[in-house]
């Protein structure tokens, strides 16, 4: 039986990569050495490094401008580390609210500055993406901050907000290599890398250079992108073995077209569970407004919620595992990231069509 996982994360990996890691597990490309005993600064170990980042500033297209660095800490240590570095003499920065991640984001910043949040969901449990036109934005702010796409809500952003000379910054731990961007929107994109990139324990900013070097009084040298910056991401140790495995998945992105050619496979993929909600006759539902669903992780509920323990036990019986919501939604959630494979995605739809002609 093939197995399919839907976490939301840390999530499913490319099959091809994980096999190629299970090859080099012991002997890296006839080093005698597996990648994780290397040196960080040996030259075996400091090529892969090189590649990994080369090969992300192709497929993202990331101008010179902007620097590329391997961190740890995840999104979390971002929450805190961004308005450090991008208060910058300023008082304030404006948040928007869409979701569990950013309240998260949000209440971490109020520690270091003001806080101004330019627009929220909460009236309607954070079911939608407020009007670009509704946010009440402070031109004066030190940066706009939100999270393109909400992994716990299922939420997405399908636009990029015009923060005009404000530089924007953006939490794409669950969308980022889903679909192209053109990062010289953005002042500064972070991820964690478990959903599309790699394992967990590895962290990815891009951050544009004017960005780095004036962070405020105290921040401790491990929290200035300045220190990582001048250090090539070598300040410490670096997450070795996740910078490798993201190396593996950028690779295999190159072969299989890019980003773009994964954006229209990931359409494809999410329109298939929607398709299939929506002709249910009301038997599973998305609580998502129909413009900002989620391409990446998809909530939704049974019509009569007594059922969920029996989808959830003949789901996994299907080899279709991780699909309970998160608990502070209920429910399911199918995350169906890059290495989700169109089967993977096929195989559920087609259990949801039975499941529903039983119990309807």
């Amino acid at each position: 039986m093939t197995i399919y996982n839907f976490s939301a994360g840390p999530a499913v990996l490319p099959h091809e990569v994980l096999l190629q890691a299970r090859e080099e597990m012991l002997d890296w490309h006839g080093s005698g050495m597996s990648v994780m005993e290397m040196s960080h600064r040996g030259k075996e170990y400091m090529s892969i490094q090189a590649e990994a980042e080369k090969d992300l500033r192709e497929l993202l297209a990331i101008p010179a401008n902007y620097k590329v660095l391997f961190l740890q800490g995840g999104a979390s240590q971002q929450f805190a580390m961004v308005p450090m570095n991008l208060l910058r003499g300023k008082k304030s920065a404006d948040y928007v609210n869409t979701g569990e991640w950013s309240k998260k984001c949000i209440s971490e910043a109020k520690k270091f500055g003001a806080v101004n949040v330019v627009a929220t969901g909460a009236d309607k449990n954070f079911s939608y993406i407020p009007a670009f036109d509704t946010w009440q934005r402070d031109p004066n702010a030190a940066y706009l901050h939100y999270t393109p796409n909400e992994t716990i809500g299922g939420v997405e952003f399908n636009w990029v907000p015009d923060s005009g000379s404000v530089p924007l910054v953006a939490d794409m731990s669950s969308n980022i290599m889903s679909r192209p961007i053109d990062i010289s929107k953005y002042g500064l994109i972070y991820a964690g890398a478990q959903k599309n990139i790699g394992p967990a324990g590895l962290t990815i900013v891009i951050v544009r250079e004017d960005l780095i070097g004036e962070v405020l009084t105290g921040t401790p040298t491990m929290l200035d992108y300045k220190t990582h910056s001048e250090n090539d991401s070598m300040y410490n140790t670096p997450p070795t073995y996740g910078i490798y495995i993201a190396g593996l998945v950028f690779q295999m992105l190159k072969r299989k077209g890019g980003i773009a050619t994964m954006e229209k496979t990931n359409i494809t993929k999410a329109n298939l569970v929607y398709s299939a909600i929506d002709a249910s006759n009301g038997f599973y539902h998305c609580p998502v407004a129909t413009s900002d669903r989620s391409r990446m992780n998809i909530p939704f509920t049974l019509k009569d919620a007594a059922l969920d323990g029996d989808f959830l036990k003949q789901a996994d019986a299907r080899g279709l595992l991780q699909l309970k919501g998160h608990r502070s939604v209920g429910g399911m959630r199918a995350s169906i990231y890059n290495a989700m494979p169109l089967e993977g995605v096929q195989a559920l739809v087609n259990f949801m069509g039975e499941f529903s002609k039983l119990h309807g």
